[in-house]
């Protein structure tokens, strides 16, 4: 069975209609109802969430806002001050465009994190946390302390060893 997903942008759009012409009538019974235009959905329902409401356990909703490999990280760079994104680019050598570019969006939706984009050419955008998200700062500090302790601690012990 062929699963097709219409993209967001037009031009998406326009390629998935060009290489659906090729499809038999038959075919095409099979591929229409799984076609999403994922513009109208809305973002919610596409975030990995195990629970709508948390009220049983703080830590899940928390996790839900904050968790995942880059967040902490992003929100850590961002307690320093404003910084654009090629900045924080440059600070999470590892971290891709498209992956960065997500987690900005899911913090911003979230409230934790601001974004303001200058009318100039080209576009300047610069990320700032907002109140919100410097609530966060002393757990992120107290993160950053373990990760030196457990982590780096450790690690630099070994290569003494060897």
């Amino acid at each position: 069975m062929v699963i097709a997903i219409a993209l967001r942008s037009v031009i998406g759009a326009r390629k998935l209609a060009s290489s659906l012409r090729n499809v038999k009538y038959a075919e095409m019974s099979q591929i229409v109802p799984y076609i999403v235009d994922t513009a109208r959905l809305d973002t919610r329902l596409m975030r990995k969430q195990r629970h709508v409401d948390y009220d049983e356990c703080p830590i899940e909703g928390a996790m839900d806002i904050i968790g995942g490999k880059w967040k902490p990280s992003i929100l850590y760079r961002l307690s320093d001050g404003t910084k654009r994104f090629s900045e924080l680019q440059r600070l999470l050598k590892k971290i891709t465009q498209r992956t960065l570019t997500q987690q900005l969006r899911d913090l911003e939706r979230d409230g934790m994190i601001s974004r303001r984009i200058y009318p100039e050419v080209p576009p300047r955008v610069e990320y700032s946390l907002t109140e919100r998200g410097r609530s966060l700062e002393p757990v992120l500090a107290l993160l950053f302390d373990w990760g030196v302790e457990h982590v780096l601690g450790p690690k630099a012990e070994r290569k003494e060893r060897a």
